[in-house]
Formats: structure tokens, C-alpha cells, sequence
């Protein structure tokens, strides 16, 4: 039996248009996938790329899965044509790329050597449109890690996750680290609280019991988390 095609656009469809014009005429750069959802009172990400796919299939809308907010608007719902030239143009600008130096376990700390973690492979990296990170942040100072476990899954952050992290060895109570356990050869993404004697690696996962280090000067912290791009059906979403 053939599937009955489709006839024009949706109210979703046009709800979606809506949200790719203004963040291209008000903000600057495109919506990201959980963004359009909020926007178009979408709860479901999967939802959103199959009205995407649709748009794209229409002309609407031109999409680059392999990087985070990897949309252009080609053609606006009034059917007036985008200058295409102008829109790469930004895109370019906007989006650089940050090295992925690895993976780091959110969950409880497992070895992990120390030249391994810290090691850039020139070939690997993500895309990252520049507007969503503070101004002060400079480029050499970010690498970004793939998250390993879901000990901070209600800070939003889940396994296969990518978090951008600002290279540092100081952190604020309450900060989001990367942490390296030199006394065990161990490192962890956590938050971090240095209490009277010790300091508290405190998961975001009311399963999981906080990490007490009793001997400060065994932890380094390695970075503090500044953005997280969260894995989303098609690619990845800041």
C-alpha cells in the first residue's frame, strides 16, 4: 500500500519556519534541535528532525548533521528565497572548531593515564557556533571531552554527551570539573566543593553517594565545564 503523500505544510511546519526566521533576522545564528522544540511546544527531539527532514525535502531548509546547530534557511515561509551566500557566510564565521581530547567518565572514577587524557588528535573535534560561548572564553583554552556514565544526569548532562571545557587547575565550590585523582590514577567529571579538610566530588544523580577526597593535594582539577552539546537523535545539539 503507498503511503499517502504529504500536501503542503503543517502548522508545525510552519511553527518551525517561524523559529529559524527569527533566530536568523534577532539572534544571529541557528536554533538548536531542543531549541526549535521549546520554541514550536515540541517536547520529543525526534519529532523536530522528522519535521526538519520534511523542510529539507522541501527546500526549506539546508542541514549539516555533523555539526551542532548545522542549519540553514534556504527559503522563508512567505516562499521568499534566502541569499544563500550571505547565510554560509555567517555560518562560517559563527561555528569554529574545538579538539576533542578524549572521553571523561561521569560515573565512578576509573584510570585513565594521564597523557592519554590530555592528548589533542588535530583530525578530531567539534563544531561550535561561537555566540553560544562567553566572550572572554579564547579558543586555545577549550578542549572538549566526550562524557562516559550518567553520574550527572540531572545536570543535564547524559552519557555520549560532549562538554566544552575551559582549561584551569582551580575551580569554585559548585563548579562542573573534569578532576584528575593522582594518588589512584583516576579522573571523573564532577561538581566540586572543597569542605573544611577535604574535598566533595559531588555527583548530580540521587543514585550515586558523593566522592570524598580526604588528601586535597590528591586531586587536580583539569577544567571546568563551559558548555554542553547533548547528543540528539541525527548528531548533536548545544
Amino acid at each position: 500500500m503507498t503511503a499517502k503523500r504529504r500536501k503542503g505544510l503543517s502548522e508545525r511546519h510552519e511553527k518551525i519556519l517561524e523559529v529559524l526566521e527569527h533566530y536568523q533576522t534577532e539572534v544571529g545564528y541557528p536554533p538548536s534541535i531542543r531549541e526549535i522544540g521549546q520554541e514550536a511546544d515540541i517536547s520529543s527531539t525526534s519529532v523536530v528532525n522528522y519535521y526538519l527532514d520534511q523542510l529539507e525535502e522541501d527546500g526549506y531548509i539546508e542541514r549539516d548533521r555533523k555539526i551542532s546547530r548545522g542549519l540553514k534557511l534556504l527559503k522563508t515561509l512567505s516562499g521568499e528565497l534566502v541569499d544563500v551566500a550571505e547565510s554560509i557566510k555567517t555560518s562560517v564565521e559563527e561555528i569554529f572548531t574545538i579538539p576533542l581530547a578524549g572521553r571523561i567518565v561521569a560515573s565512578e572514577p576509573l584510570p585513565m593515564p594521564t597523557s592519554d587524557f590530555g592528548y589533542f588528535d588535530p583530525e578530531s573535534g567539534v563544531n561550535v557556533a561561537r555566540s553560544l560561548l562567553p566572550s572572554a572564553e579564547k579558543n586555545e583554552e577549550l578542549y572538549a571531552l566526550e562524557v562516559d556514565g550518567d553520574s550527572m544526569i540531572d545536570a543535564m548532562v547524559n552519557d555520549g554527551d560532549i562538554v566544552v571545557m575551559k582549561r584551569t587547575n582551580q575551580a569554585s565550590n559548585g563548579e562542573m570539573v573534569a578532576v584528575w585523582l593522582t594518588d589512584k590514577d583516576e579522573t571523573t567529571l564532577k561538581y566540586f566543593y572543597k569542605e573544611k579538610d577535604r574535598i566533595r566530588l559531588q555527583p548530580a544523580n540521587p543514585t550515586m553517594s558523593p566522592i570524598y577526597i580526604n588528601d586535597p593535594s590528591t586531586v587536580q582539577v583539569q577544567g571546568k565545564v563551559v558548555l554542553v552539546i547533548r547528543q540528539v537523535e541525527g548528531g548533536y545539539a548545544a
